[in-house]
């Protein structure tokens, strides 16, 4: 379904034929793990912010990549939270998985937490969402898979998603006026 706005702001409805699987948070989601180093560190002996970003950029773009097998470029981070540090020597997941999908973008979700190697304590460090764009081999955007929200996590990421897109939407329009 695609809608148009016209002038007078009314609001048309398209049926568009789309041929794209409908999938699952759970069938793009990905896990990554890293330990982070002296070099990935500061002078406080904990992980540059900036190494983090990175590390969520590669797993959210992953999971994007998963969902619609085509490349995607990062078009929005937003709501980045550095909740705890993480030290020199522990080991770090990253977790990522699509909360939600428009047209050609999807929103995805990224929790990182830490955990110490030596007594398996892990805590949430940050987390993050990330809008991605899929694109074709022109790197025009393209459309997307729909997504089925499953369990009642996943719904409710995706109504929190929906409601953080509409938000930027709504925030956009009013700084432009």
């Amino acid at each position: 379904m695609c809608s148009a706005k016209a002038l007078d702001g009314t609001t048309t409805f398209i049926a568009m034929e789309n041929n794209l699987k409908t999938k699952t948070p759970a069938e793009s989601a990905v896990e990554m793990r890293e330990m982070v180093m002296p070099t990935d560190t500061n002078k406080h002996g904990t992980i540059f912010g900036g190494k983090i970003m990175s590390w969520i950029d590669i797993a959210a773009a992953m999971a994007a990549e998963r969902h619609c097998n085509n490349p995607v470029v990062t078009a929005h981070i937003s709501d980045i939270d550095f909740i705890s540090p993480i030290n020199v020597g522990y080991h770090v997941s990253i977790k990522a998985s699509v909360n939600y999908v428009g047209t050609s973008s999807m929103i995805v979700g990224v929790r990182v937490d830490s955990e110490n190697p030596y007594t398996g304590d892990k805590k949430k460090t940050t987390k993050a969402y990330v809008t991605f764009v899929a694109i074709d081999e022109a790197g025009r955007p393209r459309e997307v898979p729909r997504l089925k929200p499953e369990s009642s996590d996943e719904k409710r990421r995706f109504e929190n998603a929906k409601a953080r897109s509409h938000s930027k939407k709504t925030l956009s329009q009013k700084l432009k006026n």
